[in-house]
């Protein structure tokens, strides 16, 4: 039977699709909820858009995104196709209806499903009646339906029976677990229940109909506070007042609660006051309270029957009675250098302590202070900060602060200020802190047992302004704690540890600390300077004391060759350049250095270098010979330029030609000549010029003269020694006038000396004899080079030179070793200026009795080593 009702269906949702031909397709049920668990079938329904081409056989079904197996399917007809999908479990799903034409699939049409439970009997119904105003009642439903679920409040009216009257009461809907009736629906009555009932597709559930008394259900509005007092003269004591609400049950008892706590403490105190139905207002004395102490109050009421308070009145605040402070104030300083006029700044900095019960409201603060020695000259000033600066002189002071109030002052909290040039003794010997999970710790050794009393004091290391320390008195102990959340972490702090003996404060002892660390926020940056050869200098500048984060224990530098392993070397913290060695020649290094602290290290940034080549070692002994090398060449050029000439003469002397000569004439007649001539050769064999002139040949080498001539002279020796002795023949004179004539009587070794200046001065003038014939041994001197002066003759008028005998046998002189290189004539004095200014040439040993060019002939020193060597 229900099968044909559902064809039915379907046929007659197919013929008005078809009529309508409004949708393509359809799926019918639309949304359906179910069971869990149970089986859901559903219809898909073909347009007339798809047929005659596509029909039912075409449909496929999909859940969610996976594909129903082929053998759920069901053909109703050509353009109805359904599915079955058995122990349905999804709390909700989609199922699509597709057509599969030429292997494409086209959806057609899809619908949620969803399943849940049927709802479970309502319970824990309670309510809440606001007179005159509201009723509101809440319950459980029990599990969850995962459904749509209705609910509907029914509220029922009973009689002295409790049984409850049939469609005497009313109801309301809700979609939750709440429901309200509203003035004027709302009717104060003694006798009614309330019943739950819930309801959704799956079915329905009713709960039992639950009598509840409207006088036990009550709540009303909290009371407002009229006003909370002092009462003049009465310390310790508040007094409270409030009115009651208006809509309240008539003819009920109420009861209410005071509720005070003082702004200090978190804890509150509640006393419970009752009322009559007839009383409108409430008041209530809060005794036993602090004074001069500040506090919030709250009231509550209800009825006596009833089991619901009202909420908490909104809070009011009052103070009590004001005493004056019975605590002096908590006094320090901070004493500034002093001014070049002499005064100097004391700042002057106090607190209140934590007494309680408190002094009450410090309407100010009275601050006196005079000179230790005068206090006649006392001054007062007037603060209402914590805090004042004094301008005092060198002089030691007494400083007085107090605290008042409308009921007096506080006891005087006295400190001396020490002169400028006082010195006090160091009581405080060491100073220590360290850290525990929670608390920070600071201790300290006295060298004074009898000090009792101290003063901590603690800022933080950047704190400039002296108002912004925090300090805190010690009284009977040598170590101080406190929580670390009293301190910042990664920030250093300065402590320190006053002494008080008397009035008086002794130097301090102070030390610097961390509650807490962590690596620096930067790491150092390197500088590398100039590098040498195989070593660096590396220099860093300290991280600032905003970036350290704690005490820097070390410095590590890190550096590293290019295509190198790195290296590092580690120094202290107050290391603030290192110099790096071994380092290899010519190569690039990074290098950078890590600032390291109780927390860790952090790595500055790198910095490259390369070293150098050669260092200035290697340059210096590199420079060095060469520079000497070019000072040799600089001075030996220079040398040369000064010296040319002399060594133009050493090493390419001039070789006059004799046959320019013009030193002097020999008139000899052609027989003399012929018959000394003959007389020579006859004895010598041959004697050309390349003989005479074989000690010019020794001249230019002097390492080698001594053997040179030595050869020279032997040469000649064996040569002449026939000759020379037709030569000498007795003691001859050579007269010389003014003409230039010469006797015709000639001796060879007659000792006439030819100079070098006067060849080359080309005389014009006569060649005089010398007065005085010179020894052998200045002759051979004069030979062998010797610089003597040349012999002058005194006597302008005596013309004749006196000739030693050589009758002996001459031999050669061992003095010719040192030859000559010049050659000098005795020059007459009274030559011609002209004369003696002539060029000057070298001479040349020419042939005896060569004629000049002018026709004078003139004997040269060769000859005369000829004639002597006999």
């Amino acid at each position: 039977m229900c099968n044909c009702l559902i064809w039915m269906f379907i046929l007659l949702c197919s013929s008005i699709a078809d009529e309508n031909s409004i949708r393509d397709a359809d799926i019918f049920p639309s949304s359906p909820e179910i069971e869990r668990g149970s089986t859901l079938k559903l219809f898909c329904v073909l347009g007339k858009r798809y047929t005659p081409h596509r029909n039912a056989s075409h449909i496929i079904w999909k859940l969610n995104h996976e594909l129903i197996a082929q053998e759920n399917y069901s053909i109703v007809n050509e353009t109805v196709s359904s599915v079955t999908i058995h122990n349905f479990t999804y709390s909700k799903a989609h199922v699509k209806c597709f057509t599969k034409y030429l292997g494409k699939e086209q959806l057609l049409v899809h619908t949620e499903v969803k399943s849940g439970f049927p709802p479970d009997t309502p319970g824990n119904i309670s309510c809440i009646y606001y007179f005159n105003a509201e009723l509101t009642c809440t319950w459980t439903s029990g599990r969850e339906t995962n459904l749509t679920t209705n609910y509907t409040l029914y509220r029922k009216v009973m009689t002295e029976e409790r049984m409850t009257l049939p469609n005497t009461g009313n109801s309301c809907q809700s979609k939750t677990e709440s429901c309200s009736f509203y003035y004027p629906d709302v009717s104060y009555s003694s006798s009614f229940c309330f019943q739950v009932k819930a309801e959704n597709v799956l079915g329905e559930a009713s709960s039992d109909c639950v009598p509840i008394p409207m006088e036990k259900i009550e709540k009303f509005e909290p009371p407002e506070i009229l006003s909370v007092k002092k009462i003049t003269g009465i310390k310790q004591l508040l007094t409270v007042t409030w009115k009651m609400p208006e809509k309240i049950i008539p003819s009920q008892d109420l009861i209410c609660q005071v509720q005070y706590r003082n702004l200090y403490s978190n804890s509150s105190e509640i006393v419970t006051v009752p009322l009559s139905s007839a009383e409108k207002t409430g008041s209530c004395n809060l005794t036993g309270l602090w004074d001069s102490t500040e506090y919030l109050v709250a009231i509550r009421c209800m009825s006596v029957v009833s089991i619901f308070w009202s909420e908490w009145s909104r809070g009011k605040t009052a103070s009590t009675e004001e005493k004056a402070p019975s605590e002096k104030v908590d006094l320090w300083r901070v004493i500034e250098s002093s001014h070049p006029a002499g005064s100097r700044s004391v700042h002057l900095m106090w607190k209140l302590l934590n007494s309680f019960p408190p002094s009450g409201r410090i309407l100010g603060y009275k601050i006196q202070y005079f000179p230790e020695n005068n206090a006649a000259l006392k001054m007062t000033n007037v603060s209402t900060d914590k805090k004042i600066v004094l301008l005092l002189n060198e002089e030691a002071y007494i400083v007085s602060v107090t605290a008042y109030n409308s009921a007096g002052n506080s006891p005087e909290a006295i400190l001396r200020i020490p002169s400028t040039d006082e010195k006090t003794s160091q009581i405080i010997e060491t100073v220590r802190t360290f850290t525990t999970n929670e608390e920070m710790v600071v201790k300290w050794i006295a060298s004074k047992p009898e000090v009792t009393e101290y003063v901590l004091e603690w800022y933080e290391e950047l704190e400039t302004d002296p108002f912004g320390r925090s300090w805190q008195y010690v009284s009977n102990s040598t170590n101080w704690k406190t929580n670390k959340k009293n301190f910042k972490p990664f920030i250093c702090y300065n402590i320190s540890v006053y002494p008080l003996y008397g009035n008086k404060v002794a130097a301090p002892c102070s030390i610097q600390t961390y509650v807490q660390e962590k690596k620096p926020s930067e790491g150092p940056v390197a500088d590398t300077g100039i590098p040498g050869k195989n070593e660096v200098t590396i220099k860093w500048k300290e991280i600032s004391r905003e970036k350290r984060n704690g005490f820097i224990s070390s410095y590590t530098i890190f550096y590293k060759p290019e295509d190198g392993k790195e290296l590092s070397e580690t120094v202290n913290s107050d290391v603030l350049q290192y110099r790096l060695k071994s380092l290899q020649a010519n190569t690039q290094y990074t290098v950078h250095i890590m600032a390291n602290n109780g927390a860790g290290g952090t790595i500055g940034e790198p910095k490259t270098f390369k070293t150098l080549k050669f260092n200035k070692e290697d340059v210096i002994f590199i420079a060095l010979p060469i520079g000497l090398s070019m000072l040799f060449l600089l001075g030996l050029w220079i040398t040369c330029i000064l010296k040319k000439h002399a060594f133009k003469k050493v090493f390419w002397p001039d070789i006059p030609n004799p046959a320019e000569s013009i030193a002097v004439e020999w008139p000899l007649d052609a027989s003399m000549n012929n018959s000394f001539l003959k007389g020579v050769t006859s004895e010598a064999k041959t004697i050309d010029f390349e003989d005479i002139s074989v000690l010019e040949h020794c001249f230019p080498e002097e390492s080698q003269e001594g053997s040179v001539i030595m050869n020279c002279e032997n040469h000649v020796s064996e040569s002449t020694d026939t000759n020379t002795k037709g030569m000498v023949n007795g003691d001859k004179k050579i007269l010389y006038n003014e003409k230039n004539e010469v006797a015709k009587s000639f001796s060879p070794s007659m000792p006439y000396i030819i100079t070098d200046q006067d060849i080359r001065s080309q005389m014009h003038s006569d060649l005089i004899p010398a007065k005085e014939i010179q020894p052998i041994e200045m002759l051979e001197d004069a030979i062998c080079g010797s610089q003597q002066p040349s012999i002058k003759n005194e006597n302008y008028n005596e013309e004749v030179l006196k000739l030693e005998d050589f009758s002996e046998k001459a031999l050669f002189n061992p003095y010719l070793k040192n030859s000559v290189k010049t050659r000098e004539f005795l020059i007459s004095e009274n030559l011609s200026e002209h004369s003696k200014n002539e060029p000057k040439s070298q001479s040349t040993i020419l042939p005896p009795f060569q004629k000049s060019v002018a026709g004078q002939s003139y004997v040269t020193l060769d000859m005369f080593g000829l004639a002597t060597a006999h």
